[in-house]
């Protein structure tokens, strides 16, 4: 998750190949992980992917966070975490 404001970066978890019950883990961690910290998420952009259940966004619902879906074929929607996952395998994995 990027925060906008700050550009504060929450890295929860990774998964090579995520499941829809891996996701939606990580969306309780997320909202718990934000709880302890004293913060506060308005919004959670996310593409179509099928690995998104409804329950995930249903969870995400109930801590009062909207799920925006990106627009179809619209790569600069996300264009921020897009630049950040690029930085990181340029950086830490040496990788294009």
């Amino acid at each position: 998750m990027t925060e906008h404001a700050n550009r504060r970066v929450r890295v929860l978890s990774a998964a090579a190949h995520p499941t829809a019950t891996w996701v939606t883990q990580a969306a309780k961690n997320l909202i718990m992980d934000l709880e302890d910290a004293g913060g506060r998420a308005r919004f959670l952009i996310r593409d179509r992917d099928g690995k998104f259940p409804a329950l995930f966004d249903a969870v995400l619902k109930d801590a009062g966070i909207d799920v925006v879906l990106s627009g179809v074929r619209m790569p600069g929607m996300n264009s921020i975490m897009e630049r950040w996952v690029q930085a990181c395998r340029r950086e830490l994995l040496d990788a294009p």
